[in-house]
């Protein structure tokens, strides 16, 4: 067995598998030591055909290459590539040699590694990652230096296939792990079968900004599902974008700046280096030699003002808020609620945390946090909101550990009125009854079905009543279950596996349920079901909330280049949603992109903005 650290993002150990394939999944060998050896082998020999390398487990001698690549932090080791390729497509050249301290050769060495092949699976052998092949516990030897590095293989819109993957093997679990590479047919098994070798980009265009971690991604494909902010948007499971690729760069940052990237943008240049595979984000171009970034101005985006009949109601992920935060934090998204939401006249928000935020401490009053932030909005310019919502019991929403995160509504007292209907609270539900020929909500503000398994350990929706112009309108607001532990798209299962949606859908449909509720004591009530869905416009989540035609999801009424809230590892794609009553049929969106798609965030989240007249 081999081990090393991840990369640089985080420095904890993760699992890693010296692997025989048993029903699709990764398991430690016991048919193979280290002393079993191979010599003579070559790189190609042990990278093999498929995903994983037929010596894994053995013991290779003398293999020779050229060092294309060094790594002197986070995993530590090196790169080095045969410069005399074999005629098959599908070996790569090149492999990762992890020398767990800082490795002594110099790009240009020519090198005789001997040491044990393993495979490595970034996250755990349970993340459901492919696994990346490497030489651990090497000797190396030095035989010469300046020699040039083999020449990379370009990253194009010609070279990467537009298909994304086989589908897996349902005798294996699903996995492709056994599956021969078809590289000229998938992009998962064309960049496979560059694993560890030299690639370069040319000018590309950035489609995911440069993050916290010194990461952006580019896209090699420029007429790929673009955005009409130049992004590349992710309209389906089957659309996955095969031409983004994530870039990296050897060299800390302490010794070379990373570039700062908005959507957009463009890596101009020559960008080249090996292809690594990685934990968060998969294959990636570990830059040795990084281009520059030639800046498009995206700008923030700016909805108009409400008319004078028209209600304006907006959601918005304000990314765990809490007293705790600076002052900037508070007067930024304030003035985006002022100047690029247009004061809207009802704001549900989405991760409001307690009053200290993530001290653990059993907290769970936000009061403080709300006034802080509607004293930052009325500071910049904007209404003196008032605010309903419920605190949460203590340690059973969700979200990070002593935040106490929960829904909040924000309205204009001068534009509509609240309907208190006391004894709201957070373990009992709201309920709906007919009133006068009319629907009507038992609590308002009330939550929905709290005690429903559905919503254990997360954030249960938030029901409300307001009156605008003499007109009910109905809103719920929501924060479901997010993707984590979903497998990644770069999974070794195919299509992956995507656990997390199983809650996602039972909470849908307990909305769903009671908006049918609703509809059905007043068939033509207004209700808008709003909030950070963390699922996709063509979800089955979605599809769920829609159920019966009880809601649209307003975002379809965009043009498919315009249907985005977030941007996630290269992808523009929806999170954030509302979803209209059949009423409620002629209205305008505006999914306003302020954040998601730049370097400098105020939130990872763009909001949402629906108008229409009641």
């Amino acid at each position: 067995m081999t081990a090393r650290s991840s990369l640089p993002r985080s420095a904890a150990v993760a699992a890693v598998v010296a692997a025989a394939l048993t029903g699709g999944l990764l398991a430690a060998s016991t048919s193979a030591s280290a002393s079993d050896a191979a010599d003579g082998t070559r790189i190609h020999d042990i990278q093999g055909s498929t995903r994983i390398s037929p010596l894994v487990g053995q013991q290779v001698t003398d293999v020779t290459g050229i060092v294309t690549g060094v790594r002197t932090y986070g995993s530590k080791g090196f790169w080095f590539q045969d410069p005399q390729a074999d005629r098959s497509a599908a070996t790569s050249e090149g492999i990762f040699v992890f020398t767990s301290s800082a490795p002594t050769v110099a790009v240009g060495d020519a090198v005789k590694v001997t040491g044990t092949v393993g495979e490595y699976v970034p996250g755990g052998a349970n993340s459901g990652n492919q696994a990346l092949t490497q030489i651990a516990k090497p000797t190396v030897i030095v035989t010469s230096s300046g020699n040039a590095v083999p020449a990379p293989v370009t990253l194009s819109a010609k070279s990467v296939p537009s298909a994304y993957a086989p589908e897996g093997d349902p005798a294996a679990g699903g996995s492709i792990n056994a599956l021969p590479l078809q590289p000229r047919t998938y992009a998962l098994d064309f960049y496979e079968s560059l694993e560890g070798s030299n690639v370069r980009v040319g000018s590309s265009r950035v489609v995911g900004a440069t993050d916290a971690y010194n990461e952006l991604w580019v896209t090699v494909k420029p007429h790929e599902n673009v955005s009409r902010r130049g992004g590349a948007v992710y309209g389906s499971y089957t659309a996955q974008n095969t031409g983004r690729i994530q870039i990296q760069q050897l060299a800390p940052v302490a010794q070379q700046p990373f570039p700062k990237a908005d959507v957009g943008d463009v890596l101009s240049g020559r960008t080249e280096g090996p292809l690594d595979f990685n934990q968060f984000g998969g294959y990636t171009l570990t830059a040795r030699t990084l281009g520059t970034v030639t800046d498009r101005g995206l700008v923030r985006e700016e909805t108009r003002a409400q008319r004078g009949g028209e209600l304006s109601v907006a959601s918005y992920n304000v990314e765990n808020l809490d007293p705790t935060d600076p002052q900037e934090k508070f007067d930024a998204l304030a003035a985006a609620v002022v100047d690029n939401l247009a004061s809207p006249d009802i704001l549900a928000l989405e991760e409001i945390q307690d009053n200290n935020g993530a001290k653990n401490d059993g907290t769970v009053a936000a009061d403080e946090t709300l006034r802080k932030f509607i004293t930052a909005i009325t500071a910049a310019g904007g209404p003196a909101y008032e605010w309903r919502s419920i605190d949460p019991v203590d340690k059973r929403d969700g979200g990070e550990p002593g935040g106490s995160i929960r829904q909040v509504f924000l309205f204009n007292p001068e534009r509509v009125s609240f309907t208190d209907r006391a004894g709201g609270d957070a373990t009992t539900p709201t309920g709906v009854v007919r009133e006068k020929g009319r629907a009507a909500l038992t609590l308002s503000p009330g939550r929905i079905d709290p005690a429903n398994a559905a919503w254990a350990d997360s954030r249960k929706p938030l029901a409300v009543e307001f009156t605008f112009r003499g007109r009910t309108v109905f809103l719920i607001a929501n924060h479901f279950g997010s993707k984590g532990g979903d497998e990644s798209l770069v999974s070794h299962h195919q299509p992956p596996v995507r656990g997390s949606e199983v809650k996602r859908l039972a909470q849908a449909k307990s909305v769903n349920a009671f908006v049918k509720d609703i509809l059905k004591a007043q068939r033509g009530a207004d209700v808008l079901v709003l909030g950070d869905i963390n699922d996709f416009e063509f979800s089955a989540t979605t599809k769920a909330l829609t159920d019966g035609g009880a809601l649209y999801p307003a975002v379809k009424s965009l043009p498919k280049s315009e249907r985005y809230s977030y941007v996630y590892q290269g992808n523009s794609q929806v999170l954030d949603q509302i979803l209209t009553s059949p009423s409620i049929d002629d209205f305008a969106y505006d999914s306003v992109h302020i954040n998601a798609e730049f370097a400098d965030q105020n939130s990872d989240h763009d909001p949402q903005v629906l108008r229409f007249r009641p």
